[in-house]
């Protein structure tokens, strides 16, 4: 896989000198961002190039907020935040609270990084899937992958196999199960987008100084003006974002919070197949868009009662893949999002 995980796992093995090779079933940015384009505007859906699949991982098209829990200033952390420099991003990210890439920031550095990694001798293939491990004496040796165009089969020896597969290959997830991985269910956040104006935001975190907001794009700028005037004396603020949690919520036992608040941002189709409907927020590095977006969730535990037990460790996919068909047969079908007013 090369999302962030697998892309700088391979950085730091090549830098060490081992010999890797990289395999990822999506395609590059490039062609990758053909594929998305299609499924915006025409609904043709690629399985295996899409939201989720692809150079960068689901991050790639997802907003490029660069957030921890482990502390900011972790020596990890750093070296990160220092990559990212290195190969494109703005210094500013090494002193920022809460640093941002945006989608299009993000397109650019993985370009960057790709051509490091193959200066560093690191094979990549792209349009590869995992199809199986090979296991010997209990002990992974090497993974069997498919190429999609061709679906020519081959076998690849390793000394070391790391699985950095994402949270939508559930086939990894079956692979590492035959192989004899021991899995165990992990708690999940389930939710709903939810979207409002960027300049209603803007006035409810600035009030009186929101007009100060500007983008450089003139539609949002004048949707701002209009709901703030035109302006108050003072240096330009940036979009207003958000962000919510409350405990126990309706005496539930449940906390409800938001999650990957996006403003100046959209709402995009992070499906991987035709029967399934998700969605996803992103920004790009403007974040000049008319709207702000953000998900608002409940923490589902892996022994949780809404889970069917019987599922095994699987149990917590599984229950999202149920939620995810329901969206798609109350969206009608045809790649469509079942939508309501948040009042409603």
């Amino acid at each position: 896989g090369s999302g962030p995980a697998g892309l700088f796992a391979a950085l730091q093995l090549a830098t060490d000198g081992a010999r890797v090779t990289l395999v990822e079933r999506g395609e590059p940015v490039e062609r990758r961002g053909r594929d998305i384009g299609r499924l915006m505007a025409s609904r043709k859906l690629q399985l295996e190039s899409n939201f989720c699949f692809g150079e960068g991982g689901a991050g790639t098209w997802s907003d490029g907020k660069l957030t921890t829990r482990i502390g900011r200033n972790a020596k990890d952390v750093r070296a990160v935040l220092r990559t990212f420099v290195r190969h494109g991003a703005p210094r500013e990210i090494l002193t920022q609270g809460s640093p941002h890439l945006g989608t299009d920031g993000l397109i650019g550095i993985l370009k960057s990084l790709r051509t490091r990694l193959a200066e560093l001798g690191v094979e990549l293939r792209f349009g590869t899937r995992l199809a199986d491990f090979d296991v010997r004496d209990g002990r992974i040796v090497g993974a069997r992958v498919v190429e999609t165009a061709t679906g020519r089969f081959e076998a690849l020896p390793a000394d070391a196999v790391i699985a950095a597969a994402g949270h939508s290959a559930d086939d990894v997830y079956d692979a590492l199960d035959r192989a004899g991985a021991a899995l165990e269910a992990k708690p999940v956040a389930v939710g709903f987008r939810v979207e409002h104006p960027q300049a209603a935001i803007n006035g409810l975190a600035y009030g009186d100084l929101a007009a100060r907001v500007v983008t450089g794009n003139a539609r949002t700028d004048r949707a701002n003006r209009l709901a703030h005037g035109d302006g108050a004396p003072g240096p330009a603020l940036p979009v207003a974002a958000y962000r919510l949690a409350a405990d126990d919520v309706g005496g539930s036992g449940r906390g409800c919070y938001s999650f990957c608040m996006c403003p100046g941002g959209q709402i995009v189709p992070a499906l991987t197949a035709p029967d399934l409907m998700v969605v996803n927020g992103m920004s790009y590095s403007r974040r000049h868009s008319l709207f702000a977006n953000a998900a608002l969730v409940v923490t589902v535990g892996a022994d949780d009662a809404v889970l069917d037990q019987s599922d095994g460790p699987r149990r917590v996919l599984e229950f999202q893949r149920r939620l995810e068909r329901r969206a798609a047969i109350l969206g009608g079908g045809d790649h469509v999002c079942p939508v309501q007013r948040l009042p409603d």
